[in-house]
């Protein structure tokens, strides 16, 4: 007798072989069948774990994760090398302000590039057609997602920003290296709510274009209009404690400064640090605050991605 799998060789292997399309324009992966398999189970938990494995592996394996390390041991170690603070703790923290400064305008652009792209940069390339296929509810589609690249920008952030702590610490010792490690904490948080903000964005555009320009317009109007705009009020009229902690608030910058600069004292004594002194924020309000500009965010992206139309 003949063996019908050696007769129909392509109707042995059509269930197991079928081509499918992934984000980078290719066929099929592992990890688009633990997807499948996630669905299958019913379970939230295993479809949020298995998109964002996924998300964080397309994002090492396009160089995502390199680039913004290096992006930011670059910048981190050239700040550091010429800040020519002197060898004690008041250096070091002069130095961690330095660096919080730098942070206010280098993180935010990083976190918006790396999520502008999320979910419309997906839908042109057909992977979101793909995922919109599966039995798996779409707002865990853009968490998952969220999560794996959030991953990836923490990771970033902590080595290479952690890079440049290594060579203050050989330098300065361990006085002042906590400023070092709440500065360290307090830009991943801050990398996180633009992150969050960039999906969003990803999740309500159209097309990559307008998402790109609609994430250049965030970044400028919360790293530079935001504070000159407030800066400006604080001084032209005397506005009470509730307003200005609800200015600084209003700001996800603001917060960082507040977080970072704000316990430094003297040499954190610039821009909004000077404001949290009249605000009478605590540590706890201000982490509460920088949590809630991550889940706001990622909540109404979850809700846009319901609504949208392949």
């Amino acid at each position: 007798m003949t063996d019908p799998r050696r007769s129909n060789p392509q109707q042995s292997t059509a269930g197991n072989d079928e081509p499918r399309p992934r984000a980078d324009g290719g066929y099929g992966t592992v990890a688009d069948a633990e997807i499948g398999r996630a669905s299958e189970s019913g379970d939230w938990y295993r479809q949020l774990r298995a998109v964002a494995e996924t998300e964080y592996r397309l994002a090492v394996r396009g160089r995502w994760a390199i680039a913004l390390t290096a992006v930011f041991a670059a910048f981190a170690l050239g700040l550091t090398t010429f800040s020519g603070s002197s060898v004690s703790p008041e250096g070091f923290e002069r130095t961690v302000a330095s660096l919080a400064v730098l942070a206010v305008y280098l993180v935010p652009l990083v976190a918006l590039a790396f999520g502008y792209d999320a979910v419309v940069g997906r839908e042109e390339s057909g992977w979101l057609r793909t995922l919109f296929a599966l039995p798996v509810e779409r707002a865990w589609i853009v968490v998952g997602t969220l999560i794996g690249r959030a991953v990836v920008l923490a990771s970033a952030t902590i080595l290479g920003f952690g890079v440049a702590g290594g060579f203050l610490l050989l330098e300065f010792g361990l006085g002042g290296f906590d400023a070092y490690v709440q500065f360290l904490l307090a830009a991943v948080g801050l990398g996180l709510v633009f992150l969050a903000v960039g999906v969003l964005v990803s999740a309500l555009a159209r097309e990559k274009t307008h998402a790109l320009g609609i994430a250049l317009l965030i970044w400028a109007w919360f790293v530079l209009v935001h504070d000159l705009l407030g800066l400006g009020i604080v001084a032209a009229f005397d506005l009470s404690g509730t307003a200005v902690s609800a200015m600084l608030l209003a700001n996800p910058t603001g917060i960082f400064r507040a977080l970072v600069l704000g316990s430094l004292g003297a040499a954190g004594d610039a821009g909004f640090a000077t404001v949290l002194a009249e605000s009478g924020l605590s540590t706890g309000v201000l982490l509460g605050a920088l949590v809630v500009w991550i889940v706001v965010p990622t909540v109404l992206a979850a809700l846009a991605i319901r609504r949208r139309r392949l």
